[in-house]
């Protein structure tokens, strides 16, 4: 797959800014991401962020990276960090700014290392892709996890993405799970191949982390269904 991602990130970090990237799902027309955005600040982030970040402790992954903005910010506070993407460009920006520790490197190859706190923001649970997806994943951020450790990762009920009946009942597709999407990017004319991503509710989160080990609880929620959620080992 080509590195869209990565190309935008490097464009606005050596200066090329000239647009933003588009994005377009299964259920929603297309969207602007703003790169700015993915170069934030911590005041400049959304409540739900900043109250994962300082929940963080010990020695934190950051998967899913990006620009890097999260580990920079934990880093100040004295933190070990490890942020890894999939994106090579996201990577390189990252190390640029300033990230000590950043790989290229997708979490489900992760083996060597354990860790207090597992980060996965901007709709942490999208890497899973699907719902019978997800036990693989969290098997494996478990066998990553240090036994007192923490995951703290975000996603969004999208019942209000869909139309209501009389009745308050919505219309969902009968061939997958409501929260199951196809996510496509566009950058200066490019389009990737569409990639699954998933969203889910607070109460099928919960079942799936609990089903495989895990405590759940909602730390925050915040303003358009969004949640951010701490898994911890159940018998710990």
């Amino acid at each position: 797959m080509t590195d869209l991602l990565g190309k935008a990130l490097l464009d606005y970090h050596n200066g090329n800014y000239t647009e933003d990237i588009i994005t377009a799902t299964t259920i929603s027309e297309d969207d602007v991401l703003p790169l700015p955005y993915l170069f934030r600040s911590f005041a400049e982030m959304p409540k739900l962020e900043q109250h994962a970040l300082k929940k963080c402790h010990g020695n934190v992954l950051d998967v899913g990276c990006g620009a890097g903005s999260h580990s920079l910010w934990l880093q100040k506070k004295g933190l070990k960090v490890k942020a890894i993407d999939i994106s090579e460009g996201a990577v390189n920006v990252a190390k640029a700014r300033g990230v000590q520790k950043a790989e290229q490197a997708n979490v489900l190859d992760i083996s060597e290392e354990k860790f207090d706190t597992i980060l996965l923001l901007m709709n942490g649970t999208g890497i899973f892709e699907t719902v019978e997806n997800t036990a693989r994943h969290l098997q494996q951020l478990k066998s990553i996890l240090n036994p007192k450790g923490q995951i703290l990762i975000d996603s969004s009920d999208l019942q209000y993405m869909y139309d209501r009946n009389e009745d308050g009942s919505i219309w969902v597709p009968q061939e997958r799970y409501y929260g199951e999407l196809e996510f496509t990017m566009s950058y200066k004319g490019e389009t990737i191949a569409s990639f699954p991503w998933l969203y889910l509710h607070e109460s099928l989160f919960k079942q799936l982390a609990e089903t495989n080990g895990f405590t759940f609880e909602i730390l925050e929620r915040g303003e358009n269904f969004d949640y951010l959620a701490r898994l911890t080992y159940a018998n710990k």
